[in-house]
């Protein structure tokens, strides 16, 4: 047998090394899971506890709004309308916290229903116009006739609408405008589908933070300054929601011109 030379490691002492190395990175992949196990429970848990206690402030405080519990002053209902909110911004925030929480343990599930998808984008518009009408936005809906009934999660859909189309009200000037269409797919990639666009005339999105937005926490403009706040989780909701029925999102955007997002919902009938 030959002797082994000094400085020089036997077979069986290199395949211990590696075996070694094997074992510590499978530790720290380990580790890495847990911690985010951890924190998906502690964000699930501090949303829970948050919603609570929000919840009985803006209710409190709609009691003196409406006068329940005596006059106001004009600047006192001012105020109260400022709690009010602030506190169901708040509220949204969180649930969107509570969102994420569920869809990274895994807890998200589809509870399918048929309905016509231009009532849900009727109703979405109808909510928003309001905030549209107050910042001097046109709001339109056009639905392609004959869309096939949609086999899905109503209210993952509805979510899905009224996050895109609350950002496109939420990122356009003044006397822009927004707006949603319905159609069916005609992409032969896009298979039988209807194909939901949500518009707007607004600041833009650069390409470079097209994939950007619909990562989680993701914010294209960081800054303390920035003039949109938010978790940065609600593109990546509306996208988990949309990938839950096997569908597509996606973005097409040019700074200062505007932002077109589209998603697709395959068309499937009851068994």
């Amino acid at each position: 047998m030959t002797p082994i030379r000094a400085g020089y490691l036997s077979v069986e002492e290199r395949l211990a090394a590696l075996e070694e190395r094997v074992n510590e990175q499978t530790r720290t992949v380990d580790e890495l899971r847990n911690r985010d196990a951890l924190k998906t429970q502690f964000l699930s848990n501090v949303s829970h506890d948050l919603r609570t206690p929000l919840t009985a402030i803006v209710t409190h405080a709609e009691i003196l709004r409406d006068g329940i519990l005596g006059e106001l002053t004009r600047k006192q209902l001012e105020s109260i309308c400022g709690i009010i909110s602030g506190g169901r911004q708040l509220i949204g925030m969180v649930g969107e916290i509570l969102m994420y929480a569920r869809g990274a343990a895994g807890q998200l599930s589809l509870a399918p229903t048929e309905f016509a998808i231009g009532s849900v984008i009727e109703q979405v518009a109808n909510q928003v116009e309001p905030l549209a009408v107050k910042k001097g936005l046109e709001i339109s809906v056009d639905v392609e006739n004959g869309l096939s009934p949609l086999l899905a999660d109503r209210e993952k859909i509805t979510h899905v609408l009224s996050n895109l189309l609350g950002n496109a009200i939420d990122f356009t000037e003044p006397g822009g405008r927004v707006w949603v269409n319905a159609s069916h797919a005609t992409a032969i990639e896009l298979g039988a589908a209807v194909l939901i666009e949500v518009g707007d005339s607004g600041i833009g999105i650069a390409p470079e933070h097209h994939e950007l937005v619909f990562r989680e926490f993701a914010q294209v403009d960081a800054s303390a300054s920035r003039h949109h706040h938010g978790t940065g989780l609600g593109l990546a909701i509306a996208r988990k929601f949309v990938e839950l029925h096997d569908g597509r999102i996606w973005v097409e955007s040019t700074p200062g011109v505007g932002s077109r997002f589209y998603f697709t919902v395959p068309v499937r009938t009851a068994r």
